[in-house]
């Protein structure tokens, strides 16, 4: 492959948040809370309309900055993060009012004359602690669903990709929303933690299992709701009878876009064995095809940090001590030195399942490739894991697809495609085991940032209840209405009946003096 080393842009255009300032900021958004939360849901959406041209009109710009920042190509910034934007805004305009609209829902007969009605508030301020990865997409959608629910936002962009914070944040001021609505804080982890410290009302974060269970704790202490969208080990399986030339474009696609920096990355590949062999070596051709340039038509970009590029050498320095067979890329000790993010991809296979690359998280552009022998087999390597994402499951017969995709412990499940669950903003998002807690998108996305309240709703004509005091002459009628509304030999007539006696004795107690 044709390489180039991109040249890093020197130019500082943000201003780090001091964690002093943290205090400050929560006020801020409290005040403006009382202010964003009176406004009807058509005036919210009305400012993330603007946003939305905004962004459309600023698109060749934010390319740039989100290229510039994660070393990924042109492309994938605007499919992968302005697009997946631009889609979840459209999704609140269309569902925002609906899924927050007051619900009625059905009310038990032994609670007759009544109405009961669940509404969705606010919950004040959202603290929303963003990654590096998808800089722009992981950070602006839950802020837009945020908004549309009635909450103001403090975002915490991450610390390596801090030029987009700054261009989320000229958005939102040029957008014109109200001061206070949406505030951008960049700065290290320090940061992030004082502004816990300022006890929000939510928090929503997205980053590494790590540093989620550290926010679950803190979070724990204040009695914080949150969510947690955490890291992922996905496996791919492909039957014998899939569409082959399909899943061997999907694997590369799925493992190498944003060069394997990705939540949701194919990170375990399980090939039925009597594919096994060809699948393998049309893998490796289609791997050798991908540009690797640095030109705006590249398919592969880059590391995002050195970090990351060291985790993905002690994994696979790790894999082939063990076992592992390096079919495609260059060995660790190899690679380019310190400084330069571009590494060929890899391909292993014969993986000793106990290996780091096999259990922890990669995050970066390797593929690991086994044989399964039934589907049993399949399911069960695939389930084995502390992380449930997603997964995906290649096959022309449908119903099998669907019967292995039940029984995969993951959040989502895509079928003859790969990744592509997260871009639908209609479908909930989340994992199960390590891989997170809570789901947004879908019109959950609105609700998880509102308090439920219950409203069971009497129009106050009867002067008492069956149920209030005095009790006197109400035990046998009682025993009858139960026994006839959930006994073996139920009758609506004698239920009726029961509850009339009750209501005659309520009024007519209700009615007299007692002493």
């Amino acid at each position: 492959m044709e390489t180039t080393t991109l040249h890093p842009i020197p130019t500082r255009e943000w201003e780090e948040t001091p964690p002093d300032a943290s205090a400050d900021l929560m006020q801020r958004a409290r005040e403006a809370f009382d202010v964003w939360r009176r406004k009807s849901i058509d005036e919210r959406l009305s400012y993330l309309r603007t946003l939305r041209h905004l962004i459309v009109d600023r698109m060749d710009e934010g390319m740039a900055i989100i290229s510039q920042d994660t070393g990924k190509p042109k492309v994938e910034a605007l499919t992968s993060d302005i697009l997946t934007v631009l889609d979840a805004i459209g999704h609140a305009e269309k569902r925002a009012k609906h899924a927050l609209k007051p619900r009625k829902v059905r009310t038990p007969i032994s609670l007759i004359g009544k109405r009961s009605v669940v509404t969705y508030q606010p919950r004040g301020v959202v603290l929303v602690i963003s990654p590096w990865n998808y800089p722009f997409q992981l950070s602006v959608i839950p802020v837009i669903e945020a908004l549309a629910a009635g909450n103001t936002v403090i975002l915490k962009p991450s610390e390596v990709t801090p030029r987009v914070g700054a261009w989320i944040a000229s958005l939102f001021r040029e957008a014109g929303f109200p001061e206070g609505v949406v505030q951008v804080a960049i700065g290290e982890k320090e940061l992030g933690a004082r502004l816990i410290e300022e006890h929000p009302d939510y928090i929503f974060f997205t980053g590494s299992v790590q540093t989620g269970k550290i926010i679950q704790q803190e979070a724990a202490k204040r009695l914080i709701p949150t969510t947690l969208e955490l890291g992922g080990k996905d496996p791919m399986i492909v039957f014998a009878d899939a569409n082959l030339n399909r899943a061997i474009k999907g694997a590369v696609w799925g493992a190498l876009t944003n060069y394997g920096q990705v939540c949701m990355s194919v990170e375990r590949i399980y090939v039925e064995e009597p594919i096994y062999d060809t699948f393998v070596e049309a893998l490796k051709r289609e791997v050798a095809r991908l540009r690797s340039n640095g030109s705006d038509e590249t398919d592969l970009g880059t590391m995002t940090t050195e970090q990351q590029k060291e985790i993905v050498r002690r994994q696979v320095e790790d894999a082939v001590a063990n076992g592992a067979k390096l079919v495609s890329g260059i060995h660790p000790r190899d690679w380019p030195e310190s400084g330069d993010l571009r590494i060929q991809p890899i391909i292993l296979t014969g993986v000793d399942t106990r290996s780091a690359v096999m259990r922890e998280e990669t995050f970066g552009p390797v593929i690991c490739v086994l044989p399964f022998r039934d589907e049993s087999e399949a399911i069960r390597a695939a389930n084995d894991s502390v992380y449930g994402l997603s997964a995906s499951v290649w096959t022309n017969d449908i119903e099998k697809a669907r019967r292995v995709a039940q029984s995969l412990e993951t959040g989502s499940v895509v079928i003859n495609d790969v990744v592509l669950s997260i871009a639908n903003p209609y479908l909930p998002f989340g994992g199960v085991k390590e891989s997170g807690i809570g789901r947004y998108h879908g019109d959950e996305g609105y609700r998880i940032f509102c308090h439920e309240k219950s409203l069971l709703i009497d129009r106050g004509w009867l002067p008492s209840e069956v149920h209030w005091f005095p009790y006197q002459n109400k035990l046998i009628p009682f025993r009858t209405l139960v026994a006839n509304l959930y006994g073996r030999k139920r009758s609506f007539f004698r239920f009726i009946q029961s509850y009339l006696t009750l209501l005659a004795t309520s009024l007519r107690k209700s009615g007299s003096k007692r002493g």
